[in-house]
């Protein structure tokens, strides 16, 4: 049970519900008007905690900075829009009512929840007169004006798995084609004349003779030859591009006619 005394470290904390799900932090907190105990608590909620919600404290418990709600996140997602500052201090009957039906809470003992379960067409005055109020403000009164509300389209991002790329090696076969120069051996036919140096070597055989000799013949023929050498590492990385795309969406907005009788 949260207490008048706890209000103070209320504002200083974040709501979340019975399992432990964070629901948003807590702006403003709204009394009974009859018992002045804390009736009713508004949080931030949405993508960038713009949104206002109100959330019941009956049964709510405040752990440190961690007020504890008796109702699931969920619920406090789907609750009936009431603009806290279009309140001007107080709930009306008719809101407190709606925020119990959200809720299912039960009928409180001090008959609270009957006052607040209020017929819609009741008096306005007593609307004024019977609503749960900003416990920062005071008692909130109606003036004579009338305030018109609008939706605003907050866009923003979030990030998502895309998809996965794998680095997978496998083995191709190409052809290489290189050209490397290689020589052989020709025969020649070298011719001198007889002179003093060979003249020995002329006539140190038969003067007519049949004879042969023989040369051989050298060439060069390519060979190949492979080899496995590492020639470069290659690993996956990512960058972020930006890129832009527009999206939309429906807003709700009032509008204020007169009517003249």
């Amino acid at each position: 049970m949260v207490t008048q005394e706890q209000i103070p470290s209320l504002i200083d904390s974040t709501a979340y519900d019975p399992s432990g799900d964070k629901i948003g932090a807590i702006k403003q907190v709204y009394l009974d008007d009859r018992t002045d105990q804390p009736q009713f608590a508004t949080v931030h909620t949405g993508l960038f905690g713009l949104r206002e919600t109100f959330v019941p404290l009956d049964g709510a418990e405040l752990r440190g900075d961690r007020l504890v709600v008796p109702v699931d996140k969920s619920q406090v997602k789907d609750a009936p829009r009431i603009d806290p500052d279009g309140s001007e201090g107080a709930l009306t009957p008719t809101q407190v009512a709606e925020l119990y039906r959200h809720y299912h809470l039960p009928t409180t003992p001090s008959g609270t929840r009957d006052t607040y379960a209020a017929d819609v067409d009741r008096d306005t005055d007593r609307d004024r007169d019977h609503g749960g109020r900003r416990s920062e403000h005071g008692t909130g009164r109606t003036d004579d004006a009338m305030t018109r509300s609008e939706e605003r389209l907050h866009v923003g991002t979030e990030t998502h798995e895309a998809g996965q790329v794998r680095l997978r090696k496998h083995v191709v076969t190409e052809n290489v084609q290189k050209t490397v120069p290689v020589s052989h051996e020709r025969v020649r036919v070298e011719r001198e004349p007889i002179s003093e140096a060979n003249r020995e070597q002329a006539f140190s055989g038969p003067a007519i003779s049949e004879a042969e000799h023989e040369v051989t013949l050298h060439a060069e023929k390519p060979v190949v030859e492979k080899e496995a050498v590492p020639v470069e590492r290659v690993r996956l990385g990512t960058e972020t591009v930006t890129e832009e795309q527009t999206v939309g969406g429906q807003v709700r907005k009032e509008r204020i006619d007169t009517d003249e009788r």
